[in-house]
């Protein structure tokens, strides 16, 4: 099933100790985490959806979760979210290979992340595949 624009997509801790942090959910609940150095992040699975991922909380900042919220066009969704009484924290940056992302925050308080998609490359039609139509379209013809 495809995911809906709104949508909560993805569920990002951000602790003081990410290696007790991630033993503590492995230990409890069973989840399963993939480390990607590169990025002093690891990604996790809970058993349904949505996923998510575990750092080092920021400067100034201390242990919280920020939840992202499926937007099918960040351009589109912060002048809203600015019409609406909210404030843009962090405007959009791209999250190489994977789409885009900006922090808002709402009228009431909330800090909340936007997450859209990059665009999948299509896959190019089976050379063989459009030969054969070809073939079977100029029989026709004939006929």
């Amino acid at each position: 099933m495809a995911q809906k624009e709104g949508s909560i997509v993805h569920v990002e801790f951000h602790s003081a100790d990410p290696t007790r942090t991630k033993q503590f959910y492995q230990q409890v609940f069973g989840w399963k985490f993939q480390e990607i150095p590169e990025m002093n992040y690891a990604m996790f699975q809970a058993p349904s959806p949505p996923h998510g991922g575990l750092q080092k909380h920021g400067e100034g900042r201390g242990p919280m979760v920020m939840n992202y919220v499926l937007s099918k066009s960040i351009n589109t969704t912060l002048p809203k979210i600015q019409a609406a009484g909210g404030s843009i924290l962090v405007p959009k940056s791209e999250i190489p290979g994977q789409g885009w992302w900006a922090v808002f925050q709402e009228p009431g308080g909330t800090v909340m992340s936007l997450y859209e998609n990059m665009p999948k490359p299509r896959a190019p039609a089976p050379k063989k595949a459009a030969k054969r139509k070809a073939k079977k379209a100029g029989r026709r013809r004939k006929r």
